[in-house]
């Protein structure tokens, strides 16, 4: 599976500002809401309960706040950049500025553990950090995600 299977340029945030982890989980959660038709109170407690297991904050300036949820039929991404980086209580300490929000289907855990692995096969690379951290532009930040998945393929 590769990030283009799954994120659209329209679901490409740049210089979104928040001030807490709290308050980005709910900005995603009324976005998603607008998207999927669910509630937006239930895919923030999805997310906010995902979180008391521990910080979804990989290192790096990296979040990737994930949780399955019942009642849609297909994975729903949503990758920010951050304005100012925020902290995350990430396992490094780093205050993040790159969030990937991930729904999936509550039946799909195969897909679940696939999809994470491909944003976190992406972002280890510091060629396509350097390039989103760098873009001007939303456009910029899908087309260097999608760049790094043809060079992935033609490996």
């Amino acid at each position: 599976m590769n990030i283009s299977d799954i994120l659209t340029q329209e679901h490409v945030v740049i210089d979104l500002g928040a001030a807490s982890k709290g308050q980005l989980l709910h900005r995603f959660a009324e976005s998603a809401s607008r998207s999927l038709g669910i509630d937006e109170g239930e895919i923030f407690r999805a997310l906010s309960n995902r979180e008391k297991l521990g910080s979804t904050g990989i290192g790096e300036g990296i979040a990737i706040p994930h949780a399955p949820l019942r009642g849609i039929a297909a994975p729903f991404f949503l990758f920010v950049r951050l304005k100012k980086p925020i902290d995350f209580e990430s396992i490094d300490d780093i205050p993040v500025d790159i969030v990937c929000f991930l729904l999936t289907p509550t039946e799909g855990t195969a897909t679940h553990l696939n999809v994470l692995a491909a944003i976190a096969r992406k972002l280890r690379s510091p060629e396509t950090l350097r390039s989103i951290r760098a873009a001007s532009a939303p456009e910029e930040v899908y087309l260097a995600l999608l760049n790094e998945d043809t060079e992935g393929e033609k490996r």
